[in-house]
């Protein structure tokens, strides 16, 4: 293979990957950006007691410790025990669910399932939309649904915070095929917090969901950026090489 075409293979393969960074899944809803800054330390603790608080009762985080959350979000262990820990004893062990998952199969047809690696899976984007995205309706088991995740079998355990909402969707035919559309919510019933409280709240979730999907990440860009410069400082230095080693060479 010649260099034009090694570099083409190796620009395209960039392309792919960081292309990936930003793909979202499985929604056929226009998804809102989520914003959210991994490195915002103080935004990470509110997802942290957001998740505590509001998910880990039924969904768990299997692939971190409450050991490497509190090193990352710069809490004390005494920090951690009294804030974050409701249901376990040592600071390595992960977060599991309060839920038996067996109950949780027979309650709501399903488990819940693990969050630790749900951002890398579906996206950040995705799930900042999806739990803004509960509306009621009346023929689900729940009382509720979802327009980015249609038949899902989550309740909205946020209702309190954001209240209740309609989706409204217009009919649209092609030929024989008459499709909905949708257009957007309409508020039924308030909750606690306004809709720019909200946003922020969902944001602060997402952010550390995203978080613990890799908490090395920081770490990660650190180092390498140091790798990129000890590779280009040896390239440079391998090129004056070259020229002093092959400099009577005609």
């Amino acid at each position: 293979m010649d260099k034009p075409k090694i570099l083409l293979t190796v620009t395209a393969v960039a392309a792919l990957l960081f292309a990936g960074q930003g793909y979202t899944a499985g929604s056929s809803v226009e998804l809102e950006p989520a914003d959210i800054d991994p490195d915002n330390v103080a935004s990470l603790q509110r997802g942290a007691r957001n998740f505590m608080n509001y998910c880990s009762g039924c969904h768990s985080a299997e692939y971190v410790r409450y050991n490497t959350i509190g090193k990352h979000l710069e809490l004390s262990e005494e920090q951690l025990i009294d804030n974050l820990m409701f249901n376990a004893e040592k600071t390595f062990e992960t977060i599991q669910s309060a839920m038996p998952a067996a109950d949780a199969a027979r309650w709501y047809g399903t488990a819940p399932p693990d969050l630790s690696l749900m951002a890398r899976s579906k996206g950040s984007d995705y799930i900042f939309n999806f739990l803004k995205s509960f509306y009621v309706d009346p023929t689900s088991p729940t009382g509720v649904d979802n327009t980015v995740l249609a038949g899902t079998s989550m309740p909205h355990v946020l209702w309190e915070l954001q209240g209740f909402q309609k989706a409204i969707f217009s009919e649209h035919t092609e030929g024989e095929v008459t499709t909905e559309v949708f257009e957007g919510f309409e508020t039924l019933v308030p909750g606690s917090m306004d809709a720019e409280d909200y946003d922020e709240f969902v944001r602060d979730t997402v952010n550390f969901l995203a978080f613990i999907s890799e908490p090395i990440r920081s770490d990660r860009r650190v180092i390498g950026t140091w790798v990129m410069i000890y590779l280009l400082v040896f390239l440079v230095i391998a090129i004056m090489l070259k020229k002093q080693i092959w400099k009577d060479v005609k």
